[in-house]
């Protein structure tokens, strides 16, 4: 019960943040970005991978679900404009509710929930990953002109997919069967979405000692848990 708990705690501590510091600071943003992708990184490398590929018999099947998976991401974030590795390009004016933001971000949401209660250490990279996600997201739509009730309701909601995923995944025998083909396909969007928010092209290619040292940190961290 503890994962659904921390999974939303970590939508509602993104956005608190941003509702109550305000940070403007685009630097320490990408710096928690970075961290967030290095270790979400390291926990699929660590943890992930050695689980579904344990039976060496279906190896290049797994491996196609993987490229699923990142086919699937690439996909998803045709409709969310990047929201996942921190880029959010939607005009601040509107009025309407990003309907294909939230179901792109809705599905990966959904389905990083599946392989939170069978694989450790995983909680802990998505509550990392969830963190600054969410506050991107809560700075965009308080910079909107929609309803502060429609954005809280907004949030609550993915908040709760995660959690959903997660359950989907312990009740219905039918997605336990495909456990580890989905948690593959789950692989594969995690590959995607931490790669590309730390080897993206930015800052004018310049070596950043300061970005390196919490790569590396959040390596580490990743190992020990």
């Amino acid at each position: 019960m503890y994962h659904h708990i921390f999974s939303i705690l970590a939508v509602f501590v993104g956005s608190l943040i941003v509702y109550i510091f305000k940070p403007s600071n685009q630097k320490n943003l990408k710096l928690l970005l970075a961290f967030s992708g290095a270790f979400l990184l390291a926990i699929t490398i660590f943890n992930l991978l050695p689980e579904v590929f344990e039976d060496h018999q279906h190896a290049k099947q797994t491996g196609v679900w993987i490229m699923i998976g990142i086919l699937l991401q690439k996909i998803l974030e045709y409709f969310s404009k990047g929201a996942e590795h921190g880029h959010i390009h939607l005009h601040k004016k509107t009025t309407r509710i990003p309907k294909l933001l939230f179901i792109s971000l809705g599905i990966h949401a959904l389905l990083e929930g599946f392989p939170i209660h069978h694989t450790e250490g995983i909680l802990v990279g998505i509550i990392v990953h969830k963190i600054p996600i969410a506050m991107i997201l809560t700075t965009f739509l308080i910079n909107t002109q929609i309803k502060r009730t429609t954005i809280i309701g907004l949030l609550f909601i993915f908040a709760l997919m995660t959690p959903l995923g997660t359950l989907i995944s312990e009740h219905f025998e039918a997605v336990q069967k495909y456990y580890k083909e989905i948690t593959a396909l789950v692989i594969g969007i995690f590959l995607h979405v931490s790669t590309t928010i730390l080897f993206e092209s930015n800052e004018g290619h310049k070596f950043n000692i300061t970005k390196l040292m919490v790569i590396l940190a959040a390596t580490a961290s990743a190992y020990f848990i």
